[in-house]
């Protein structure tokens, strides 16, 4: 009855989602705190716009009518174009941008225009596991390349030997996320140029989730610099970007697909995202018409943002110099999140479990987003979490780790 190809063969919960939810009703009925450094949603921690400048900016068209384009609404997408510009100094065409309602949709749609059911597409690790699902769900299988800690260099580098060999005849396109989540990490300028290399001269698009770009951690000096690929004319590119990251409203979904490169595949690609696009239309009409008003006054809530990851990037260096244990913050260029480095021997899953049933701590193992435990386990932490929750939460990790 069910397609047998496109789900998990067990969708029941997990045993860490399973003690999660008992975790979550414990607290429930006891009237406890949970100390959440897992979350990911802007809107659950205190990063709010004003009611009625939201309102304001989705009553700002012509909402009681209903006038739909394939690639969007024409001035969002010419405010998305002025955002590149002023923002990272790139220049988009408004025509080569094609609104969805989420980078999540996006990754749907170029699957549906790249690959057959059975091609792959070549993806990092570690990364969130979100990719694998929404190309399971297209059919389209993927191949992981790695990103390494070079401990020398004090940087996450790129694999290519990985990328190389995951290659074959049925590689449709090369993902990847820059600034990476959860490492933090973006590609150096000898890296992008090789990836634009291998790009052009294997025809395979790359498509580069830069939902994070807006969010360097300013706390590094003389970091690398945070470089868009939007606007790249030498090889096929695919830039996602959305308002739920450089706006922090996941609730608005509005997302975006840039298509850049050579004169010749843009054009043959806008044709068929306009026949993808034309048939989902599913990015409503009142949060396209929001979006200029939305991006132009976004930057003080991505300024509030990085003002509370610096602080907990720091709080998170202070604790691991006075924490009994052997700890590591590795290095983040950019992005929401910590990746703690562990003493060697502890469990991430007994510890993560650990933290939700004595301490009501949720903290992600390293495993979740395929970050190697050798030479060292790791934690995910989420850096948009209020740091009162952040400073409460580190001395029950340092218990923890004293029973792991």
């Amino acid at each position: 009855m069910f397609s047998r190809s496109r789900f998990p063969a067990d969708l029941s919960p997990n045993r860490w989602t399973r003690i999660l939810r008992e975790t979550r009703e414990r607290a429930r009925v006891s009237g406890e705190s949970i100390l959440d450094l897992a979350v990911s949603n802007p809107t659950a921690v205190g990063f709010l716009w004003e009611h009625d400048e939201l309102a304001r900016a989705l009553a700002s068209g012509p909402i009681e009518s209903y006038s739909p384009s394939p690639r969007g609404n024409a001035d969002a997408r010419r405010a998305i174009a002025d955002f590149y510009k002023e923002t990272h100094n790139a220049d988009i065409s408004p025509n080569a941008v094609h609104l969805t309602a989420s980078t999540s949709e996006a990754y749907s749609w170029l699957a549906k225009l790249l690959c057959e059911s059975g091609d792959n597409v070549i993806t990092p690790a570690p990364s969130y596991p979100l990719i694998t699902h929404l190309c399971g769900m297209d059919g389209v299988q993927t191949r992981d390349y790695f990103l390494n800690f070079d401990a020398t260099k004090n940087r996450w580098a790129t694999d290519f030997s990985s990328l190389e060999k995951a290659i074959d005849s049925r590689t449709r396109a090369i993902f990847c996320v820059a600034p990476n989540n959860p490492t933090g990490s973006v590609f150096s300028d000898e890296e992008r140029e090789k990836l634009l290399t291998l790009a052009r001269e294997r025809n395979l698009p790359l498509v580069v989730d830069e939902v994070f770009l807006e969010y360097a951690n300013g706390n590094e000096s003389g970091q690398t610099p945070l470089h868009t690929f939007a606007g790249t004319s030498t090889a096929p590119v695919f830039v996602l970007g959305g308002l739920s990251k450089s706006a922090a409203l996941p609730q608005i979904k509005v997302g975006w697909i840039l298509s850049c490169g050579p004169e010749n595949f843009v054009a043959q690609t806008l044709s068929r995202l306009d026949f993808i696009a034309d048939t989902y239309l599913s990015s409503s009409a009142p949060a396209q018409c929001a979006v200029p008003a939305l991006l132009a006054a976004s930057g003080s809530m991505r300024d509030r943002i990085c003002a509370r990851l610096d602080e907990n990037e720091r709080l998170l260096h202070a604790w691991t110099k006075t924490s009994p244990h052997e700890l590591s913050v590795l290095p983040r260029t950019a992005g929401w999140y910590a990746v703690v480095r562990l003493p060697k021997g502890v469990s991430e899953e007994a510890l993560s479990v650990d933290l939700l049933r004595r301490e009501n701590v949720i903290a992600h193992p390293g495993y979740f987003y395929d970050i190697e435990s050798i030479p060292a386990p790791h934690l995910v932490l989420s850096l948009i979490t209020p740091p009162e929750t952040l400073a409460a939460a580190l001395p029950r990790i340092d218990s923890a780790l004293l029973r792991n």
